[in-house]
């Protein structure tokens, strides 16, 4: 099998993978559920591309990303559910009816102000059919938190969760009440060190972060955008460690704790570790 320009290939080459026997062990076992955090990650490779302007490499993201689309497609048409094609009808459709400004049968052009208004209208009207489609669901309580979706970051997620909770006034007034919520939440993990129960640790690790999260809420910080830039400065301070070392014949690898954590801290104290 050769590459090629036409989607039709990947559609192939993806019912070869998932074809039983002959296709690829891995390929095979997975379902939605395990394939979803790849579908994740692929799309935040897009946003990283993105940021450093590298177009080369988001050429190969966004296939890697259309790849997870082609993958859940062949699931779901294995499932006699739907195919690749139904999704690309689905879309087309979708953008045909919220752009009536372009796609119109006659003529009738919208002005900027109004365009966002009318895109806002017939999403509304589209998940009003949605709705209409779903099984009916037994008659009862219907959470506040029921909109937010679940598919999003578990960080971006939890900060909705948090404002949606706020709206009823389920919240704290004041950052400090935060703070003093997150040092509980860090005596909690301490004292289940002492257990070693690994599912413990993991549910309390994720109390300490979801507490993290609304002190960022609260101090009007987004936690995704805070993280990426620690993130960004940690790779400039070890970058800095990397150098020092180098510049002495060494590497990491050779090097102490000790020494490296004296490193980090050159780091910290340097205007522009990274160089720049």
């Amino acid at each position: 099998m050769t590459p090629s320009r036409d989607i039709s290939r990947l559609i192939e080459i993806m019912a070869a993978l998932r074809t039983p026997v002959t296709g690829c062990p891995w390929d095979l076992e997975q379902n939605f559920a395990t394939i979803a955090p790849y579908t994740i990650e692929e799309a935040h490779e897009v946003v990283d591309a993105i940021t450093r302007g590298d177009l080369d490499d988001l050429r190969e993201e966004l296939g890697d990303l259309l790849l997870q689309v082609v993958f859940h497609a062949r699931m779901a048409e294995e499932q006699n559910a739907f195919a690749f094609g139904d999704v690309v009808e689905a879309i087309t459709r979708k953008m045909i009816r919220r752009h009536p400004h372009v796609f119109a049968d006659k003529d009738g052009n919208l002005a900027p102000s109004h365009v966002k208004e009318v895109w806002d209208r017939i999403k509304a009207e589209e998940k009003a059919e949605r709705a209409a489609r779903r099984p009916p669901q037994e008659a009862g309580h219907k959470s506040l938190l029921a909109g937010v979706k679940a598919g999003q970051p578990a960080l971006t997620r939890a900060m909705e969760l948090q404002r949606k909770a706020s709206t009823v006034g389920f919240d704290w007034n004041d950052p400090r009440a935060v703070l003093k919520k997150i040092r509980e939440e860090a005596d909690e993990i301490e004292a289940a060190l002492d257990g070693a129960d690994a599912d413990e640790l993991a549910e309390e690790t994720g109390d300490l972060l979801f507490a993290v999260v609304n002190l960022a809420r609260h101090v009007g910080a987004d936690p995704e955008t805070a993280l990426r830039g620690t993130n960004a400065k940690f790779e400039r301070r070890f970058a800095y460690i990397e150098r020092a070392l180098e510049a002495k014949g060494r590497s990491p690898q050779d090097a102490s704790l000790e020494e490296m954590d004296a490193l980090w801290n050159e780091a910290k104290g340097a205007r522009n570790p990274d160089g720049a």
